[in-house]
């Protein structure tokens, strides 16, 4: 394997308007490596990348390819030079077919007319490099986000990468998706491609990585070899503080709290049947399962977000049903999307209106109190430590942490009694992670009633109070304190039966 310098930073800075993001930043990537870069967000890392690809152009400073200073005027002239980035915002035409979207602007032909047939054919055998069973006639629009991400992934693939830029490839994956995306890297990689990619999960990064570099704040604070770092060392770099005490303690629900929600017999047409449960004052339900078990949209079902049926649904010993999010905001309960992007967040707008939008009554019925709603701001901000350059950014541009802390913010302004939150940590970086856990458990020692949906086993484990597992669309066991442990869930969700089955309620 070779270990020339294939793409580098050298002493980059990058400032939008007034503010300077990144600060002498130095990066090289080597044929035949994988590096990763890792940081909180907002440390500058997905800024770092888009200058390595041509995205955008440095304040000063150089882009290096080859050992020569280079000048990218466009992704175009990036990926000309080989240079490949699969996006954590997916970059696809959602009405265009799987297979135009990978060849978008490199349509083969054979003469003046398009090569179909061997669009078709490559266009398979790159889905099934990445073991991804869907059409190429399928619209990017109805793909699930896992389905999207590896059609990105085979995207970037058909170009022959010299250097491969992943920001977050796997946030959206399931494990089998994120195996064999790993499997793929190392084929890469052993092929001599460079492949720098970042990821907020440092397990991944402690396997797949051959070298790291750490950011803080836009500055690198570490470079060196995967190796010489545990993941406590990574962390700790990363944000400054110790983070080791990830998730605050639990101090267990009192038995006679009152029970606030009852669900009897909730049934979402094609996602769930029959499911039934309890959810008490003061308590952390988690709910756990593999993707596609239902979880999201019987949740969904419940807040009024989808059509649903149930027995009987009581909240705080109401009878309830919703047909409408509002009807549920009313009443208490509020749902926290699982897709800030898409569904949480106006991404051009600022986060003043991404703030006050669903609760505008409260700011004024015909003319709208702007300094209400700025107060409003300078109070979430202090609150959820939202950080950005300034009040009035595009939310767009902001990182994936603080979307997330302004979108948890403006869920908050409603002030829910139950609170469902959907993937709360998805795309986040460990020292962001460790706030929202701290939070969430503020608001169940405060009384309030929380659901958290989520992938990640070690999120289940270390936050809730009890755990229900779905599979299929239905519930398939119940686990409490000690007995929440990994081989539990994993053998709910397959459909095996845990040594030990709580009850639901």
């Amino acid at each position: 394997m070779t270990t020339r310098p294939v793409l580098a930073l050298d002493s980059v800075r990058k400032s939008f308007g007034p503010v300077e993001v990144l600060h002498d930043v130095n990066l090289v990537l080597h044929a035949g490596s994988v590096h990763a870069l890792i940081g909180e967000n907002g440390a500058g890392k997905s800024t770092a990348m888009k200058i390595l690809a041509g995205y955008q152009p440095p304040t000063s400073g150089n882009v290096q390819l080859d050992g020569q200073p280079v000048t990218f005027g466009s992704l175009r002239d990036g990926e000309a030079a080989g240079i490949v980035m699969i996006h954590q915002e997916f970059n696809l035409a959602e009405q265009l077919t799987v297979e135009q979207n990978i060849f978008l602007g490199r349509e083969l032909k054979r003469g003046l007319l398009l090569n179909k047939a061997a669009m078709r054919r490559l266009t398979r055998e790159y889905l099934s490099r990445v073991a991804c069973d869907v059409s190429p006639d399928a619209l990017v629009s109805g793909l699930s986000n896992s389905e999207k991400q590896m059609v990105e992934i085979a995207k970037a693939l058909s170009r022959d990468a010299r250097v491969l830029i992943m920001d977050e490839p796997t946030a959206v994956l399931t494990n089998r998706e994120t195996d064999v995306l790993f499997k793929q890297v190392t084929a890469l990689r052993d092929a001599g491609t460079a492949i720098l990619f970042t990821s907020h999960k440092l397990d991944e990064v402690a396997a797949l990585s051959d070298h790291i570099t750490i950011m803080r704040d836009g500055e690198v604070v570490h470079a060196g070899p995967t190796a010489e770092m545990t993941e406590d060392a990574m962390a700790t770099a990363m944000v400054g503080r110790d983070v080791s005490d990830l998730y605050p303690a639990k101090p267990g629900v009192a038995a006679e709290a009152p029970v606030v929600l009852t669900v009897e017999n909730l049934s979402v047409p094609g996602f769930a049947q029959d499911v039934s449960f309890n959810l008490r004052q003061g308590e952390i339900l988690g709910i756990g399962g593999l993707i596609g078990s239902g979880r999201t949209e019987l949740m969904e079902g419940l807040a009024g977000l989808r059509l649903a049926s149930a027995t009987k649904v009581t909240l705080f010993d109401r009878p309830v049903h919703f047909k409408r999010p509002g009807d549920a905001q009313r009443a208490g309960l509020c749902y926290l999307t699982e897709d800030r992007k898409l569904r949480g967040l106006l991404l051009e707008r600022g986060m003043r209106e991404n703030l006050t939008l669903a609760n505008l009554h409260k700011f004024g019925r015909i003319l709208i109190n702007r300094a209400a709603e700025e107060e409003a701001l300078t109070d979430a901000i202090a609150e959820f430590d939202i950080r950005a350059g300034t009040r009035d950014v595009q939310v767009g541009n902001m990182s994936g942490g603080n979307q997330q802390k302004l979108l948890l913010a403006k869920v908050m302004l409603s002030e829910p009694r139950v609170l469902i939150v959907d993937e709360p940590t998805r795309g986040i970086d460990i020292g962001t992670k460790q706030q929202i856990y701290a939070f969430l458990r503020r608001l169940a020692d405060a009384g309030h009633a929380i659901i958290v949906i989520t992938s990640e086993m070690p999120e289940l484990i270390g936050l809730a109070d009890r755990v229900l597992v779905m599979r299929l669309g239905q519930i398939s066991g119940a686990l409490a304190g000690k007995d929440i442990t990994e081989d539990a869930i994993v053998r709910l969700s397959m459909g095996l039966r845990a040594e030990q089955t709580p009850e639901m309620a």
